[in-house]
């Protein structure tokens, strides 16, 4: 089987879905199968590590902006989508998901969109102007890549239920597809220790949180929950580690400054490879605080290497983590992240251990890769309705 993925960048600074995608592509390949790539990103300036996972990945760059207007996406679908078994659209409102529309509708070749959460309504609330023009975008172009597909591939349950909520016209043909990872590979003691006992800190033990430094992750409630703590987690230290697409992280460091957290806070630019996967077993828990998170591939991530989570509800798969006894949840408020973190320093170390165990589990049962291919292939070859 031959599929397609459009997106608008494989750069992992954007987020999950493409880290997730190339996870899936290698499993894939294994079986035989093979994923090809068409993107937005520039090949001059590309970060080509990955690569290896696809059968092929097609950079066509596009004009500056967010939009990432190009022309040569309908050219090159119009002459490439029927060589493909499967097209999935990941992601919407950029031009990508409109070139979809415009290049397979008319010759009639089907196709799946994946919106990874952009159909969340809390990307509406408290902007008005934003969500004007959303909804103008969404009634001319995007509801009709979204009603016309084939097939929505929501990943979770929660994240369906609330795309139904978002905009008007919504007529989409709704399934489930979960999203995963692989097992981390195996990484020596001593790459995991450094990160425990940076400078002269001392050997802490580490509250890590992984991802986009984004306003809807809650970095802000995170800092200031850790400061309400700051007693009971003397023998923590919080690590925040990921890309600031917005600038947001210079204004947390300074709030961090005046609530006299420097020298409790450790800031890490984005991390990948091998260090990602040895910051994470470091780690004694991560936290995602997020007001909006359709799955959260990192959470996988931790999981796979038997490290509790600590969740919103507002994270899509927080009611299986918890389930499964691999985490803890509260609401997405101050209170609850602080309640969240106290909880954690309080638990007893034999539930923790158990905990770890119980992580381990849950990405097993539930989120490990060889679990998604085999679905996914399923989903592809017409064998989930």
């Amino acid at each position: 089987m031959k599929t397609l993925h459009i997106i608008p960048s494989l750069e992992a600074r954007y987020g999950g879905p493409a880290e997730a995608l190339k996870r899936l592509a290698t499993e894939l390949r294994l079986s035989g199968h093979t994923v090809d790539i068409v993107c937005l990103d520039s090949s001059v300036h590309a970060d080509k590590t990955d690569d290896g996972a696809f059968d092929r990945v097609v950079r066509l760059g596009h004009y500056a902006g967010k939009y990432a207007l190009s022309l040569r996406l309908i050219r090159w679908l119009k002459q490439h989508g029927r060589q493909y078994d499967g097209i999935v659209v990941d992601g919407i409102w950029q031009f990508h998901s409109a070139a979809a529309v415009f290049s397979l509708r008319p010759g009639n070749i089907p196709y799946f969109v994946m919106p990874h959460g952009m159909l969340d309504p809390w990307f509406n609330v408290g902007k008005p102007l934003k969500y004007a023009k959303k909804l103008i975008y969404w009634l001319f172009v995007e509801r009709h890549v979204v009603n016309g597909a084939k097939g929505v591939l929501f990943t979770t349950e929660s994240e369906r239920e609330l795309a139904r909520k978002a905009f008007p016209l919504y007529r989409a043909r709704e399934t489930t597809m979960t999203i995963g990872t692989a097992p981390p590979p195996s990484i020596g003691m001593t790459e995991i220790e450094r990160w425990r006992s940076p400078g002269e800190s001392g050997n802490k033990k580490l509250i890590l949180f992984l991802g986009r430094i984004h306003e809807k992750k809650g970095c802000d409630l995170l800092i200031r929950s850790f400061h309400e703590i700051k007693d009971a987690a003397a023998d923590y230290r919080l690590v925040i580690a990921g890309p600031d697409n917005d600038g947001l992280a210079v204004k947390l460091r300074r709030e961090a400054e005046q609530l006299g957290l420097s020298g409790r806070i450790t800031w890490l630019d984005m991390v990948k490879g091998t260090d990602k996967w040895s910051l994470l077993q470091a780690a004694d828990v991560m936290i995602l605080p997020s007001h909006q998170e359709n799955f959260g591939v990192v959470v996988v991530e931790a999981l796979a290497c038997g490290v509790p989570v600590l969740l919103t509800d507002k994270v899509g798969i927080w009611q299986e983590v918890v389930g499964d006894g691999a985490g803890l949840a509260d609401e997405d408020t101050q209170q609850g992240i602080t309640r969240l973190l106290m909880q954690w320093t309080r638990l007893p170390e034999d539930t923790k251990t158990a905990m770890r165990v119980a992580a381990k589990q849950c990405f097993e049962d539930r989120f490990h890769v060889s679990r998604v291919a085999q679905n996914y292939i399923a989903l592809m070859s017409g064998r989930i309705a």
